[in-house]
């Protein structure tokens, strides 16, 4: 089996690259060329086995020379990643994750139809779109999507953009709605290892107060090798034009993981807010139901939260 991972060098990119390796999958790697090499978190005999190609969502010439080949498979992870980053420049979110999409889907659908290649496409988007909602029970896929941000309204139009071709074309498109995610490898620009970042320099000069946003949204969180162990569940067992929640169904605040964590570290924590760290469009409550995940896959998160969070701490490891 032939999979494509767009956005192959990000956090959640070189963790189901080591799945889709660890399965005897043959793996293709699509990375921006114009980037920096940087520190991927996979062994030299990972990347090895991996064949590398160039792609930029944005040019029609770049996305053709790397889709257009007979993959059996292709995960969409390609994309403005970062709520903070997307607010900064909405244009560049929406020219990334939604005309990017665009551009993908109708390159595999341009595929089908010369009968190319008939590939499953995971687009994978987030808990986001759903926004702020009602009340507090777990959303569930037949809620409204009501996106309140650049990057969860860049990434609706990603999921408008691959079951169009879905609809036009039959190009095989399941989308995956992940809720908050995070492993060893994060960057800070996430809240879990931002905590995990502070209150490791807090313990290391004696100092407890810890510098905070809002720390009241009460969040889905699961690990990373989780959510991949969804995607390539969905790959197999998704099906085409339906969408799938990929949450523990759990909800947990920030204040309570932050202070979670420093029991973990052995820290006696102060929060103190900073305006800089605020954000007044959080969602407050997001926690989703993946029962229809469940049913159609068998999947199930494995990892405790506690563990997840000692993950992220052990990473950081001095």
């Amino acid at each position: 089996m032939k999979v494509l991972v767009t956005g192959a060098d990000g956090f959640v990119g070189r963790w189901l690259i080591r799945r889709l390796l660890d399965d005897g999958r043959e793996v293709f790697g699509a990375v921006r060329p114009a980037m920096p090499q940087r520190d991927d978190g996979l062994t030299a005999a990972e990347r090895g086995a991996v064949r590398w190609l160039p792609l930029e969502v944005t040019s029609d010439e770049s996305v053709r020379q790397c889709v257009d080949l007979p993959y059996d498979a292709v995960v969409h992870l390609a994309a403005v990643a970062s709520g903070a980053d997307a607010l900064r420049d909405p244009g560049v979110a929406w020219s990334v994750n939604a005309a990017g999409t665009a551009r993908l889907a109708h390159v595999l659908a341009e595929a089908r139809r010369m009968d190319r290649a008939d590939p499953v496409v995971l687009v994978v988007s987030t808990g986001e779109v759903y926004g702020r909602g009602e009340g507090h029970a777990p959303r569930r896929e037949t809620d409204p999507a009501e996106p309140c941000s650049p990057y969860a309204a860049s990434k609706r139009g990603a999921e408008v953009a691959g079951l169009e071709a879905w609809r036009r074309a039959g190009l095989r498109v399941v989308v995956a709605r992940a809720f908050a995610h995070t492993g060893p490898g994060q960057d800070a620009r996430f809240v879990v290892p931002a905590f995990a970042q502070r209150l490791r320099f807090a313990k290391r000069i004696g100092a407890p107060v810890v510098k905070v946003g809002n720390l009241e949204p009460v969040r889905d969180l699961l690990h990373v090798q989780d959510v991949v162990d969804a995607y390539v569940r969905l790959l197999g067992k998704g099906e085409p034009g339906e969408i799938y929640n990929v949450a523990s169904g759990q909800g947990t605040s920030l204040e309570d993981l932050l202070f979670r964590m420093a029991g973990l570290l052995g820290v006696r924590a102060i929060p103190e807010a900073d305006p800089e760290l605020m954000r007044p469009a959080d969602i407050p409550h997001l926690v989703g139901d993946a029962a229809k995940l469940r049913a159609a896959t068998g999947w199930s998160p494995r990892r405790a939260l506690d563990e997840i969070l000692r993950d992220v701490l052990d990473a950081q490891a001095d």
